[in-house]
């Protein structure tokens, strides 16, 4: 794909969206969710090889103000809800690791949870590691598993689930993360999201704020 293309898969049920049918509502699927930067009369061209995978369900692509694609999937994230994420970098995608996350979305623990695979690279790698905070300059792919459900009792079934595909994710993994990506507990994975810069961080944080006054983040404590 030109770096003007991203395709981000979404491995989930099937949700209630007015572009799919009643008859495909549940059913497991792939998701392809895309955003293109150029030219729009370039668009369709770019696009029609993602129509011939598989049988598709529906589409609505089109062009769209960047502000209408961000609030695209808001319908799937109304407020209300129990979440509980774990997330992955990776180099590349291995058959391996595509195998195990069907075999995963297979048994779902609620209609409402994903596993989405986000492409990365173009520009983002093209930047020298300590030039900003964020150093997965090597990271091709961000895989999040997006545990999320509506009634108190699953707590246990969603959460042992997606601490299970992250773990079994992990021998394909990079080792790093996206920061926005961490849940409240995971505060010892701040030094994966941050790698070689982590260190400089700290003494940035030393320096401005010692008492750790912003403190209410993925913290780096001075």
């Amino acid at each position: 794909m030109p770096d003007e293309l991203t395709v981000w898969a979404v491995l989930r049920l099937a949700p209630p969206l007015p572009f799919l049918s009643p008859e495909t509502h549940g059913k497991p699927v792939v998701a392809l969710a895309i955003c293109y930067i150029g030219p729009p009369a370039n668009g369709p061209q770019l696009v029609e090889p993602l129509r011939h995978f598989g049988t598709p369900y529906g589409e609505h692509v089109g062009p769209m103000p960047f502000a209408a694609w961000q609030q695209a999937f808001d319908p799937l994230l109304t407020p209300g809800a129990r979440n509980y994420w774990k997330s992955h970098n990776f180099a590349g995608l291995d058959d391996g690791l595509l195998t195990l996350l069907t075999d995963y979305v297979n048994k779902l623990p609620s209609p409402h949870t994903e596993i989405f695979i986000g492409a990365m690279g173009g520009q983002t790698n093209r930047v020298a590691v300590d030039a900003a905070a964020y150093p997965n300059r090597d990271s091709n792919y961000v895989m999040n598993v997006h545990g999320r459900w509506t009634e108190p009792a699953d707590d246990d079934a969603c959460i042992a689930w997606s601490r299970e595909v992250f773990q079994a994710a992990a021998p394909y993994a990079l080792g790093s993360v996206y920061v926005n990506f961490l849940t409240q507990e995971e505060g010892d994975r701040v030094g994966a999201a941050y790698g070689p810069n982590y260190a400089r961080l700290v003494e940035v944080k030393r320096r401005y704020d010692p008492d750790n006054l912003f403190r209410h983040n993925q913290n780096i404590k001075p």
